[in-house]
């Protein structure tokens, strides 16, 4: 039951470390450690998701676990939301959102959450960009460590 641990051996079923390489077997652990919060087991389901590694590949699932891996604040899940939600892959097309995710990505150094965010800031308006500014800081502020 430790989630940890959990993911730890998803990581060897994926890579094939020390087992056969087992993608199916993999997503098991994954999810048994994403199911009790682990971040980085739910962004690496996400991910086994939006591939189709060990699962079929279902977009909208790979946008659920990378959703609850970003709430968390892990940066790689924020990039993959803002991919997600900038390329309308599993939910809709939404810029705001798009450019809110990566602006948070970047703020903790995630270079691909920059060029997300320069990619979209040109087609959206000023009105939108400050919207989604605003919520960015409404994030930050809710999610601040005490």
């Amino acid at each position: 039951g430790h989630m940890q641990a959990q993911c730890n051996l998803a990581g060897m079923y994926y890579n094939g470390e020390g087992v056969a390489q087992d993608n199916a077997e993999a997503v098991k652990w994954y999810r048994k450690a994403a199911e009790q919060g682990y971040a980085l087991a739910q962004f690496n389901l996400g991910l086994m998701y939006d591939i189709g590694s060990g699962v079929t590949k279902d977009e909208a699932e790979a946008v659920k676990w990378y959703r609850k891996a970003a709430e968390q604040g892990y940066a790689k899940a924020q990039s993959n939301l803002a991919i997600m939600y900038c390329e309308g892959l599993g939910v809709a097309e939404d810029d705001v959102l798009a450019y809110m995710w990566c602006n948070l990505a970047a703020a903790q150094g995630r270079e691909s959450g920059k060029n997300i965010k320069d990619s979209i800031v040109e087609r959206m308006t000023r009105e939108q960009i400050a919207e989604a500014q605003k919520l960015s800081r409404e994030w930050l502020a809710k999610h601040a460590k005490p």
